[in-house]
């Protein structure tokens, strides 16, 4: 139990590190209003996002988020203790959870960088938090599919 809790707790902090020091970089180098073309199809933005899921939502307010991204985290960290589940899927999530929730109580938005557009069709801005909650979410969704055989 306490390899699978310090695997947790690093993953979780690794998500957390990563997301902040690369919302700060895009906070510091990218002006708002201008973007950085890395790729034809992958640019680097500065994005305020008042909402939640791509700026969805913004009229239920950043202390709406702040309270339902707490509650989330300590779910998904109860679930995670209780092992009962993947806790490598929980803390992708409770980390991006964490990683937003940081920029909301500090900023008072989510800082988006991350900008996808391909064959004509545009990407809302994301960063590494939203990946993380992403990537949870479709590893959640395998394993379900894959205990369901």
């Amino acid at each position: 139990m306490k390899k699978r809790l310090t695997l947790s707790l690093l993953i979780f902090v690794f998500v957390i590190l990563l997301d902040q020091v690369t919302k700060y970089l895009a906070r510091t180098y990218i002006h708002p209003f201008a973007g950085l073309e890395l790729l034809p199809v992958l640019n680097l933005v500065n994005v305020r996002n008042e909402g939640a899921a791509f700026g969805m939502f913004k009229s239920l307010g950043n202390s709406f988020f702040i309270v339902i991204s707490i509650a989330a985290i300590i779910f998904m960290a109860w679930i995670i203790i209780k092992g009962r589940e993947d806790h490598r899927i929980f803390s992708l999530l409770a980390g991006g959870a964490a990683g937003n929730l940081i920029d909301r109580v500090t900023l008072g938005y989510v800082v988006d960088f991350i900008d996808v557009t391909a064959y004509g069709h545009h990407w809302p801005a994301f960063n590494v938090a939203d990946s993380a909650l992403s990537a949870g979410i479709v590893f959640m969704a395998y394993s379900i599919l894959r205990s369901n055989k």
